[in-house]
């Protein structure tokens, strides 16, 4: 598909057949998911797949019960790492080494500006690495529909549940689940009309922020 096509077409889907997802189709959409941008070329994210029945039910679980994850051919765990330097001197020697950065000096104080960055309080580092890992989450869900996956992005189950049942250490915010599998028949179909979406000239602002509507917060 071109980027038109799969922007346009995709849909949240929650029924699924039973083919499976082999290593080759996931290892080929997440080669993708790499390329995703993120603060500093950080990349906080990590991604859990779960294929096996067991570890689907026991999600299941935790995600109150919602059917589509143990539908589906796979379940992500979308998670990520609240440490901000965790990968951030191996980031920096490779901008060293391709010529990003002049010298060790400024790849040095990058480093140091990012040590500082894991200092902040959890709530801002929540904040960060959920930014980063979003887009990568994104990514995700366009790379698999351009490979005839579908996708269903889901920000309703037990965080702290979910870090328990899999052994998630603290230092690892989940930040969404996606079930993933190819779709049963009609349950991407494009033909039917779209949920609707608000207007562009609603949403986007050109030089002066004027919200529309109420806020209730």
């Amino acid at each position: 598909m071109n980027f038109d096509e799969v922007v346009e077409t995709r849909r949240s889907v929650h029924d699924y057949t039973d083919e499976s997802l082999d290593d080759k189709t996931l290892e080929e959409i997440f080669e993708r998911v790499s390329l995703s941008p993120s603060g500093y070329n950080l990349q906080p994210w990590e991604f859990l797949v779960l294929r096996d029945d067991d570890n689907k039910q026991t999600l299941r679980e935790v995600a109150y019960d919602q059917e589509h994850v143990t539908d589906a051919a796979a379940a992500v765990v979308v998670l990520g790492n609240k440490d901000p330097a965790a990968h951030a001197e191996a980031v920096f020697d490779d901008w060293l080494e391709k010529g990003y950065v002049p010298n060790e000096d400024v790849r040095d104080a990058l480093l140091g500006n990012v040590e500082e960055m894991a200092e902040m309080p959890e709530d801002e580092r929540r904040v960060w690495t959920t930014r980063s890992t979003a887009l990568g989450a994104m990514t995700l869900m366009l790379a698999a529909w351009d490979e005839g996956v579908a996708t269903c992005p889901m920000e309703g189950f037990d965080a702290g549940a979910l870090a328990d049942e899999f052994d998630v250490p603290n230092g690892y915010e989940p930040v969404m689940l996606v079930t993933m599998g190819y779709p049963a028949e009609g349950a991407a179909d494009i033909e039917n009309e779209r949920k609707a979406r608000r207007p562009v000239d609603e949403f986007v602002h050109y030089e002066e922020f004027e919200p529309v509507g109420e806020t209730h917060l």
